[in-house]
C-alpha cells in the first residue's frame, strides 16, 4: 500500500512538472512572437503613393509595359521600395517579353515565397518587410535557370553600381577579341580580376541567343565582361592584355574564326576607358601594328548561355585561336 501510494505521488509530480515546462514554453513562444510582431511594427518604412500601397499592401499589380523598370537594363540592385532591402541584380535581369521586369534569380534570402490567393500561382514578397513584388513562374525554359521572378516596377527602387559602392571597390571592363572562350580563359586568369562572363553586345538585338548572334542579323559581336579589384590591378593593365592575346590587326576575323561577331572591339563605360583604349591603340600603330580594334560606347551586355561560361576548364581544352604575344 505505501508503495503504491510513493508511485502515485512521483506520477502526479512527474505530471506538474510537465505541464508548467509547456506553460513556460508557450509563454516563450508568445513572447517571441510578440517581440517579431513589435520589431516589425517598429521598422520605418517609406512613405507609399495611393498607387504604390494599392500594389504593395493591397497586393495589386501595375499595367504590363508601364513600369519604368520594364525596359531598363543598368547595373545595379534593385531594392524593395517600403524598406530597401536588396533584392534582385540587374545581372539576373532578362527581357521576358511580358511586359514586367523579369529576373531569373534574386539575392539569397532575399524574396519570399508563399501560394497566392488563387491558389494556383506563387506570389513573392520582400522576405524583409513582407511588400508584394509580384509573383514567380517555373518551367518556361526563357532561361537556362529556368525562373521568372515577374516583378511590379512600382514595389521596387533601383540602386547603381555607383550609388551601391561609392568606394570603388570593384570596375567593370569589356571587350571582344574573337572567340569569347578564348578571351575568357586569359583575362579571368589575370591579376585582380575577379570574374569574367562571356555574352553578346554591340548590336540591337535583346537577349540574343548563340545561335542568333552567329548568323550575322543581330549586330551582336562575342564578348566578355570583365570585373576586377582597381586596387590590384587597373583597366590599363588589363586592356594592355587585352591587345596581347588577340591578334588586333585581323579585321572581321580570329585565326580560323570568320565572321562579323568575331570582330576586335572595346566597349568603354566611361570618357576615361575612351581615352585610355584610344591610348594604347596609338602606342601599337606607333611600333607599326595596323591595328583595327574599335573603340566603341558599351551599351547592353547580354550574358551568353550557360555552356558558354568557363567553356575550356569545363571541357579541359586550351585556346585554338588566342595566345600571349607581348607587344608593349
Amino acid at each position: 500500500m505505501i508503495i503504491r501510494d510513493k508511485f502515485k505521488w512521483i506520477i502526479l509530480y512527474l505530471l506538474i512538472f510537465h505541464l508548467t515546462g509547456c506553460s513556460q514554453d508557450q509563454g516563450q513562444n508568445k513572447d517571441q512572437s510578440q517581440n517579431k510582431s513589435e520589431k516589425m511594427k517598429n521598422m520605418e518604412y517609406k512613405k507609399l503613393t495611393p498607387e504604390e500601397a494599392r500594389v504593395i499592401i493591397n497586393k495589386g499589380t501595375e499595367a504590363p509595359f508601364t513600369g519604368k523598370y520594364d525596359n531598363f537594363y543598368e547595373k545595379g540592385v534593385y531594392v524593395c521600395k517600403r524598406c530597401s532591402a536588396p533584392l534582385f541584380k540587374s545581372n539576373d535581369k532578362f527581357d521576358a517579353h511580358c511586359g514586367w521586369p523579369a529576373f531569373d534569380d534574386a539575392i539569397p534570402g532575399a524574396v519570399k515565397r508563399i501560394t497566392d490567393a488563387d491558389g494556383m500561382r506563387t506570389e513573392i514578397e520582400c522576405a524583409n518587410c513582407g511588400a508584394h513584388l509580384g509573383h514567380v513562374f517555373l518551367g518556361e525554359e526563357l532561361t537556362p535557370k529556368d525562373t521568372r521572378y515577374c516583378v511590379n516596377s512600382v514595389s521596387m527602387d533601383f540602386e547603381s553600381m555607383v550609388k551601391v559602392d561609392p568606394v570603388k571597390k570593384t570596375d567593370t571592363a569589356i571587350y571582344s577579341g574573337g572567340c569569347f572562350w578564348g578571351v575568357e580563359y586569359f583575362l579571368k586568369k589575370a591579376k585582380g580580376v575577379i570574374s569574367a562572363e562571356v555574352g553578346y553586345t554591340g548590336g540591337h538585338t535583346k537577349n540574343p541567343t548563340y545561335e542568333e548572334v552567329c548568323s550575322g542579323t543581330t549586330g551582336h559581336l562575342e564578348s566578355i565582361e570583365v570585373v576586377f579589384d582597381p586596387k590590384l590591378t587597373s583597366y590599363e593593365e588589363i586592356t594592355r592584355l587585352f591587345f596581347e592575346i588577340h591578334d588586333p590587326t585581323e579585321w572581321n576575323h580570329q585565326g580560323p574564326d570568320w565572321g562579323e561577331q568575331y570582330r576586335s572591339a572595346i566597349f568603354y563605360l566611361n570618357d576615361d576607358q575612351k581615352k585610355t583604349a584610344e591610348k594604347l591603340i596609338g602606342l601599337l600603330k606607333a611600333k607599326g601594328y595596323n591595328v583595327v580594334t574599335e573603340v566603341l560606347k558599351a551599351s547592353t551586355f547580354w550574358k551568353a548561355e550557360g555552356y558558354h561560361q568557363d567553356y575550356y576548364d569545363k571541357n579541359g581544352h586550351t585556346p585554338y585561336c588566342h595566345g600571349y604575344t607581348k607587344r608593349f
